[in-house]
């Protein structure tokens, strides 16, 4: 695994390079942004799923974020979605094999998150003992 110091020479050697680095950091925040779009992916990690399926695993989520999200993550190709001939029509979503270009994304900020809020919550818990 490269240090600290290594990535941000290999990112940032010339501030043009800098600059550059910033143009794929935003396309794929711009592309997951949101709270939604990540646990959607998640969700959907085991195997396709219908609408209500995934509604029912993401608490929270509306009706119509969800179609709004599953919209967002079909065009930038990281979710299909087929519908079945039946009636009435059955609508499945799955992940496509580039989502799966996530997989150390969704690990690295899980591992993040979790040092986070430890951090965070021990923080919290020394502050109210100490009252």
């Amino acid at each position: 695994m490269k240090t600290k110091k290594e990535l941000n020479n290999e990112m940032c050697s010339a501030s043009e390079e800098c600059l550059a680095a910033l143009l794929p950091v935003r396309d794929a925040l711009e592309v997951l942004s949101g709270r939604w779009k990540l646990p959607i992916l998640i969700a959907l990690s085991n195997r396709p799923k219908r609408f209500k399926e995934i509604s029912k695993d993401i608490n929270g989520i509306t009706d119509k974020m969800l179609s709004k999200e599953l919209k967002d993550l079909e065009i930038n190709k990281l979710v299909t979605r087929t519908v079945y001939d039946t009636f009435p029509p059955t609508v499945e979503y799955a992940r496509t094999e580039h989502s799966h270009t996530l997989y150390n994304v969704i690990g690295a900020l899980h591992e993040w998150g979790s040092l986070h809020r430890n951090k965070i919550i021990g923080n919290l818990y020394e502050d109210t003992k100490s009252n």
